[in-house]
């Protein structure tokens, strides 16, 4: 706390303002103000009072300023610790991807954004460089980009800042779309399916980049259905090694707990033995959050009083878990209330294993992880999410969805360039 005594702040402090004036608006000044492109001059002398960083630049400028002054009788201690509490206040994701951002800045991958013409990959990107998370690398024709940052307000330039793949005349297009049809010309691709394909398809250039060694993980499904995307990561990059199937998770900030819910986008309705799988996948991937899985397995049903299907795969995937995966804290099957309670899981089942209140949910069909998520995102989480996490790839890749906002597509950025980083330090050094 700043206990303030007589006297004036130093006169210099209030240039973070009018640096603020001068930088880009952000993706929430955009929102609030429509259409309304400013950029500093005679009507835009002082940022805009939605703008978020008014909090995370101008207090703690103000609050050096009243330390420098000797106004302030308490001076804050650890300036570094206040300025993320400001962070987390405004970015409410903030906290929970904490160890993912200090992961992901110690040692930045290249990043490849297929949609990378859309305003808010733009937006998102601006802040990565500014951060240093990733090494960006945009799919965008060089004509429209250089306008849309210029609309935005962005000081990113091309070849400084990002490097730029125009899908339009790249000098790679040749080698890509040769080995596009090696690759698939026994299942149906011709070659001039295949040099179509590699032009028009801005997910297949992302995934063969990272198949070339050009980049070295990606971010799409700004556009278009998720399943699309999925499709062409299949087909070049295809499985880790010993996974059967791909996975969608979903993590959801909500005011008490955070909890991650799977399979939220690919499986329509998973065998016991894949929801064993995606357990296992997902358990690595929470622990980069600094969390440890506690798996709630969620049934309209409560140990065993159920014979529906549903009920039974759910009782079948408990069993496979406790023999093939012992570490893990895992409970069910159990109706959701349950899951997210320890008081109302030991009245139904007093000899419960898992302590506390679980924070993966996972569910019996795509249609009860989907409908779940996004009902808790709208009435508990106000939209406060991370993913979709694609789990069961070869390699780092994510994707988004359309309605993804600038700090999930950051989010997501850290996020890949951290299983970048697994990946690298699991084939030895080779990212």
């Amino acid at each position: 706390m700043l206990a303030a005594s007589s006297g004036q702040p130093s006169q210099n402090r209030p240039q973070e303002a009018v640096e603020l004036a001068h930088a880009e608006q952000s993706d929430l000044v955009a929102a609030a103000y429509g259409s309304q492109q400013v950029s500093f001059g005679p009507e835009y002398l002082i940022p805009r009072p939605f703008d978020p960083r008014l909090i995370v630049k101008i207090a703690p400028a103000v609050a050096k300023a009243a330390m420098d002054s000797g106004v302030a009788t308490d001076p804050i201690k650890d300036f570094k610790a206040y300025v993320e509490k400001l962070n987390e206040f405004v970015y409410h994701s903030g906290l929970i991807m904490k160890p993912v951002f200090t992961a992901a800045k110690g040692s930045p991958k290249r990043i490849v954004f297929t949609e990378g013409e859309d305003e808010r990959i733009l937006r998102a990107t601006q802040v990565i460089v500014d951060e240093g998370l990733a090494r960006p690398i945009l799919v965008a024709r060089p004509s429209v980009l250089e306008r849309r940052v210029k609309r935005y307000g962005l000081r990113m330039k091309a070849g400084r800042d990002f490097e730029l793949v125009n899908p339009e005349d790249d000098p790679r297009h040749r080698d890509y779309w040769t080995e596009y049809h090696r690759m698939m010309e026994r299942r149906g691709v011709s070659i001039q399916t295949a040099k179509l394909e590699m032009r028009r398809r801005l997910t297949l250039i992302g995934a063969m980049m990272i198949h070339k060694g050009e980049a070295d993980g990606m971010i799409c499904g700004m556009i278009g259905a998720h399943r699309s995307h999925l499709q062409y990561i299949d087909e070049v990059l295809g499985k880790a090694p010993g996974v059967k199937n791909y996975y969608a998770m979903n993590l959801l900030m909500l005011p008490r707990r955070t909890v991650f819910i799977g399979d939220t986008y690919v499986n329509v309705d998973p065998t016991a033995e894949q929801l064993v799988e995606m357990v296992q996948l997902a358990s690595v991937e929470i622990r980069r959050f600094g969390l440890t899985p506690k798996v709630a397995l969620v049934s309209h049903s409560s140990f065993g009083n159920s014979d529906a299907p549903s009920a039974a795969k759910m009782r079948e995937a408990y069993k496979l878990l406790r023999a093939r995966l012992p570490d893990i804290e895992v409970e069910g099957e159990m109706q959701g209330d349950a899951a997210l309670s320890e008081e109302i899981r030991q009245k139904a089942f007093p000899n419960t294993k898992l302590k506390g209140d679980a924070n993966f949910l996972v569910m019996p069909s795509l249609d009860a992880a989907n409908i779940s998520f996004n009902l808790m995102k709208v009435v508990g989480g106000s939209g406060i999410t991370v993913g979709p996490i694609l789990l069961g790839t070869k390699r780092p890749v994510h994707i988004l969805t359309p309605s993804a906002t600038v700090r999930r597509i950051i989010n997501m950025t850290a996020l890949a360039v951290v299983d970048a980083l697994e990946f690298e330090a699991n084939n030895g050094g080779r990212a």
